[in-house]
């Protein structure tokens, strides 16, 4: 098989470390390896890799340093794979990974790194433009696109209300649109707001408050 070259962005000295170890013995080149999303972005830049390894969380917030330096790359060097490793799985950020376009790109638990030919094969699967996801992320990501949405509860016109509410429309104007008194609008409104418990101690907020659930949906 086609030899790899990989860059590592870990924060971890003792897992960086590992993971290096591991590829060169699987006959691998690590071009470089890192500890912060900065460095990641200039190593890909100077030795254009085949694939790289990224933590989520690394200096100097340890939140999503990692995946936004792997969003980046997605982005910039559509010919670089990126495999994502993480403690556990977190939902959104395997999700703005994925998006729609699943090609190049792995997501893991790091428990996987233990299982070393599960791992390069992952690692090469990701590398020649394939996919590589833990059961796991695929489980909690159907489970979610399972969730009720919020909106469901409306009916076709209310959300047609609701929808030209998020346009910025007056009552009258949202009547002049859908073709209704604004009477109707003003009654439908009400109903958005009870379904969506939106409750009048949230004032003049709740037509707000309404068009957020619309958009977050």
């Amino acid at each position: 098989m086609a030899e790899l070259r990989v860059v590592i962005a870990e924060d971890s000295v003792l897992l960086r470390e590992g993971i290096v170890r591991l590829l060169e013995e699987q006959d691998c080149t690590v071009v470089a390896a890192v500890g912060d999303g900065d460095a990641l972005l200039k190593a890909v830049e100077a030795h254009r890799p085949d694939v790289c390894v990224v933590d989520v969380r690394m200096p100097p917030t340890f939140t999503d340093e990692g995946l936004r330096a792997a969003l980046v790359i997605r982005e910039q060097y559509a010919d670089v794979g990126v495999l994502v490793l993480s403690q556990y799985v977190e939902e959104r950020y395997a999700s703005e990974l994925i998006g729609g376009n699943p090609g190049g790109v792995g997501y893991l638990l790091k428990d996987r790194v233990a299982d070393v030919d599960q791992f390069i094969d992952g690692l090469r699967r990701v590398a020649g433009g394939g996919a590589a996801l833990d059961p796991e992320v695929i489980s909690q990501l159907l489970v979610r696109s399972r969730r009720v949405d919020p909106l469901a509860v409306l009916s076709p016109r209310e959300q047609d209300v609701l929808r030209a509410m998020a346009e910025g429309k007056s009552n009258g104007g949202i009547a002049q649109a859908l073709v209704v008194g604004e009477g109707a609008v003003e009654k439908h409104i009400s109903n958005i707001f009870l379904k969506l418990n939106l409750t009048p101690t949230d004032g003049e907020h709740r037509r707000v408050l309404a068009v957020l659930k619309f958009l977050d949906s």
